[in-house]
Order: structure tokens, then sequence, then C-alpha cells
């Protein structure tokens, strides 16, 4: 799954980004960008269960508000 593979390497980068000792807001910007595709990726799913409560956990730590707003009720 292309979504799946996405989210995999949003992952990855984050993880590169943290060792390589990153500013927080660029490392806070992916996290962003990660929450999003895993949006995308749950969207995706005939029956993501649990995983949609994770995102949207996801968005109120990260202070994702009005600019996502969007995206959210497509998961509910």
């Amino acid at each position: 799954m292309d979504e799946a593979r996405v989210v995999v390497q949003r992952l990855e980068r984050i993880e590169e980004l943290a060792q390589e000792g990153a500013p927080p807001s660029k490392v806070l910007a992916e996290l962003r960008v990660l929450v999003h595709e895993a949006e995308a990726w749950l969207r995706a799913e005939p029956e993501p269960g649990e995983a949609v409560a994770a995102v949207a956990r996801c968005r109120t730590a990260l202070g994702i508000g009005a600019e996502g707003a969007e995206v959210m009720p497509l998961l509910r």
C-alpha cells in the first residue's frame, strides 16, 4: 500500500533528522506532515479501528487545528 510506505518513509526521515540534531522546528514540521500522511493512510484502510483515535491525539499534541480541520471529518 502506497500510503503506508509514505508514512514509513516519513518516520525514517524524522528519525534521521533527530539523529542529526536538527532544530526542533524542523522536526516538528515533519511531524505535522506525518499526521496528514497518516490520515491519508487511514482513509485508504477499510477498517482503521483505533488508529483514528491515535491520529486525533497526534493532531491535538502537535496543535494542528483549523488548517487541518477539513481532514478529520473524513475519518469519523
